[in-house]
């Protein structure tokens, strides 16, 4: 368990252990989001540069004949290898897409149902008040919003 979760006074072991699945999924969340982006830039860059690969070494020379322009990309084995990154980026831009999708409903859901069961892990009256320090310990550290059920 992380230091910060572990350190709370305010909550019961319980709490700490919801708080803490938490963290660990707003980090997956992360996690994917980042790969995501990054699969977006690299399937943009392959593109890019086949687009210019293409209008320089191929389009100019054979833009009369569709056969021939065809004939000379898949000969050139520089181009088919970067042709294949890209659909193989794009194929892992949507795969990513569809993880990080999924990684934020779980993430959310789970911050939900904290947000709505909050009267029943701070039971006690002193643990009521307090709650407000264990949100904004969240809010801080791990970036996590326990005070609203919205995004």
């Amino acid at each position: 368990m992380d230091s910060p979760i572990q350190q709370l006074e305010h909550t019961d072991q319980a709490t700490k252990q919801m708080l803490e699945n938490v963290r660990k999924r707003k980090k997956k969340f992360d996690d994917v989001k980042k790969w995501h982006y990054i699969s977006i830039y690299g399937t943009l860059f392959f593109a890019f540069i086949f687009s210019v690969d293409f209008y320089i070494n191929f389009y100019k020379q054979y833009s009369l004949s569709f056969i021939a322009l065809l004939s000379a990309v898949i000969n050139d084995t520089v181009a088919v290898y970067i042709l294949a990154f890209t659909i193989v980026g794009f194929g892992a831009m949507n795969l990513l897409k569809q993880q990080k999708d999924k990684k934020e409903k779980e993430y959310h859901e789970l911050r939900c149902e904290i947000v709505d069961r909050s009267k029943d892990l701070w039971k006690r009256e002193d643990d009521w008040k307090n709650r407000h320090i264990v949100f904004e310990i969240m809010k801080k550290q791990y970036d996590i919003n326990l005070y609203h059920e919205k995004k």
